[in-house]
This record gives C-alpha cells, sequence and structure tokens, in this order.
C-alpha cells in the first residue's frame, strides 16, 4: 500500500479573513490498525468551519489544519484490524480535516451511508438534524399538536428543526429574514411562515402574527438559534408553561431573559448543546444517532441543499454561509462528483 498524494486546503495561520486558506498537495499517510483512508466525494459547510479559520471556536486544532468536519465518501484503502472493506460507501465524522480529496481517520469515526442516500446529503444531515433531534425531541419534550416556532428557519439547523417538528406532528410557525428563501421552508411542510426583517434591519416583528396564529396564546415551544432580539420578542409570544430553548446566537448579541416573564408565564428557557449531550450522556448519545440514521435510512430526513460547488470554490462555499445566502446546507464536492447527480 503506498502514501497518497490529494488537494487539501490548509488553514497555516489563523486570520479574520476566510479566503487566507491555502489549497496545496498533502500526504496522506497508510491507514494503521483499526484505519481507514477515504476518497471523499462531499463535505458540507458548517459555520464552525468560518470560526475554527478565524480562531474563534472553542475547538482549536493545532495548524495547519483542513476545514471540514462532516464528509461522505468511499473507503479505498483499509489498514489492519478494520472491519470495514474497500469500496463501502460512508460518512466520515471528524473535527476538521474534510475539504480534501481525502483523508484518514479511525474507523469509530465513519458509518455506511444510509440506504439509498447520496453523498450530498449523507454528509449534511448529522450535525443539523442532531441539534434539532436533541432540542425538540430530549430537551424540549415537543409533544404532537403542541404550536413549534422556529426561528432561523431557512438555514441548515433550523430547516431541520422544521422538519422534525413536522415529524413530530407539531404546528410549525417558522421565520426567517428574506421571501424566497422562507418560500423553500413553506414547500417542504410549514404550516405558517414569517418574513421578521423589519425595516430598518433588524429582527422582530413577529409577536403579534405568532400569538394570531395560536388563538392568543403563543408557542409552546420556541427553537432559537437566533438570540439578540429574537429572544427578546420570543418571550413575549410563548404560551404558559412554555420552553425556550436556545441554540446559538448568530445575530451575535446574547440576550438576557427578564426574570419576571419567566416567573409570570411559568416557562422554562433551555439550553441546547446536542454534541455535549451525548458526551454526558453516552447512551442516549448513541439513541439519538441510530434513531437519526433509520429516519434517513426510511427517507424521513432529506437536507436541502441549495449550493454544491468543487473543492477549488470551497472558499466562494464559506462566504455564501458567511453571507447568508445558503438555504438549508451547502456543500464542497470533490473526486468528480456533482450534486444533484
Amino acid at each position: 500500500m503506498a502514501n497518497l498524494t490529494v488537494l487539501s486546503y490548509q488553514c497555516e495561520e489563523i486570520s479574520e479573513d476566510i479566503g487566507s486558506i491555502v489549497l496545496k498537495e498533502v500526504e496522506l499517510a497508510d491507514p494503521g490498525p483499526g484505519e481507514v483512508r477515504v476518497r471523499l466525494k462531499a463535505c458540507a459547510v458548517n459555520f464552525p468551519d468560518l470560526l475554527m479559520i478565524q480562531g474563534k471556536y472553542q475547538f482549536k486544532p493545532p495548524l495547519p489544519f483542513a476545514p471540514g468536519s462532516e464528509a461522505a465518501g468511499d473507503i479505498e484503502a483499509c489498514g489492519p484490524e478494520c472491519d470495514f472493506k474497500e469500496g463501502d460507501k460512508v460518512i466520515v465524522n471528524m473535527r476538521c480535516g474534510g475539504f480534501s480529496e481525502g483523508v484518514v481517520v479511525d474507523q469509530s469515526q465513519v458509518r455506511e451511508i444510509p440506504e439509498g442516500m447520496d453523498y450530498g446529503p449523507a454528509a449534511s444531515y448529522q450535525t443539523a438534524y442532531l441539534t434539532a433531534y436533541v432540542a425538540l425531541y430530549r430537551r424540549g419534550h415537543l409533544t404532537e399538536g403542541e404550536s413549534l416556532l422556529v426561528h432561523g428557519a431557512t438555514g441548515g439547523v433550523g430547516m431541520a428543526a422544521v422538519d422534525l417538528g413536522k415529524f413530530f406532528g407539531a404546528k410549525v410557525i417558522a421565520t426567517g429574514g428574506r421571501d424566497d428563501k422562507l418560500s423553500v421552508v413553506k414547500q417542504r411542510g410549514a404550516d405558517h411562515v414569517i418574513n421578521y426583517s423589519l425595516p430598518n434591519g433588524s429582527l422582530g416583528g413577529f409577536r403579534e402574527e405568532v400569538k394570531n396564529l395560536t388563538q392568543g396564546n403563543g408557542a409552546d415551544v420556541v427553537y432559537d438559534p437566533v438570540g439578540g432580539d429574537v429572544f427578546d420578542e420570543s418571550m413575549r409570544c410563548i404560551n404558559i408553561g412554555g420552553r425556550l430553548l436556545t441554540i446559538g446566537f448568530t445575530s451575535g448579541r446574547w440576550p438576557s431573559a427578564p426574570v419576571n416573564l419567566v416567573l409570570i408565564k411559568q416557562l422554562s428557557i433551555i439550553g441546547v448543546r446536542a454534541g455535549e449531550f451525548g458526551r454526558v450522556y453516552p447512551e442516549l448519545g448513541r439513541e439519538n444517532r441510530e434513531t437519526l440514521y433509520a429516519m434517513a435510512t426510511n427517507k424521513d430526513i432529506d437536507p436541502h441543499i441549495s449550493h454544491a460547488l468543487p473543492l477549488d470554490k470551497a472558499i466562494d462555499a464559506m462566504r455564501l454561509l458567511e453571507k447568508r445566502e445558503v438555504v438549508g446546507k451547502a456543500i464542497v464536492t470533490m473526486n468528480g462528483y456533482s450534486y444533484p447527480q
């Protein structure tokens, strides 16, 4: 077995400019015991990829590194004591490394692609849908017939929450900042969509419409990856006994909860960290992943991919995400793969 030279984007220094990464040839070592070498076909683009280049993410890999944590491809070489075989089509989970033509990883980091799923969706569903599943099922205890308000519904984790909300039988109200992007969310099953952008460029303007759509009660569960003004207004259109799930702060502002409303409405504000949930509760973490894998196999999960760019345009793909142009997911493709096929 010979070492393999592949093209890989390398982050050689921390920089605010995500365009500072360099596409260059790197050599992959032969896989060792329990390792596999995967010829990648697709890698999802996620916000942590950008943040790692900028040194702003909690995980800081040693330099140099390739961005990209979710990928899919074909096993082309196996080390000793490996349970896979050459030619197996697999999903690869990494902390980084996916913006490359190939990677060598431990076999615990791969699993077979769900039957009938293409490389692009296979590389796109795990992080977003795991976040939504842990939020709605494990932490939010969403039940059939409840009203679910999903903010940032045109992004990857938001669209996953819309999909799973409908799967769980909820009435889904989805918000976003652009009508053209919200039309995609409506086509995918949201019961109602609300453009929460205001004339001054801020976000808000959904309180009264949510109240009207819920017969004056407010949403039973709020899924909020946005924070800031969106969190503030959500506090005023959540039902008594409601659950406000805080996923992240893409608005750039950490909000503060008015405790008088928490008291009056007897509501719960619940933090969600899907990966940490699995680390703290490993058995439940395994159940979460197996459930999502079964849903993907049964075609209950179908990630929406709005942009697919070749590896040499990976920086452009990240800029699309940075500029909020992506609807659902963006992927980088390599080794002759194109999406859709």
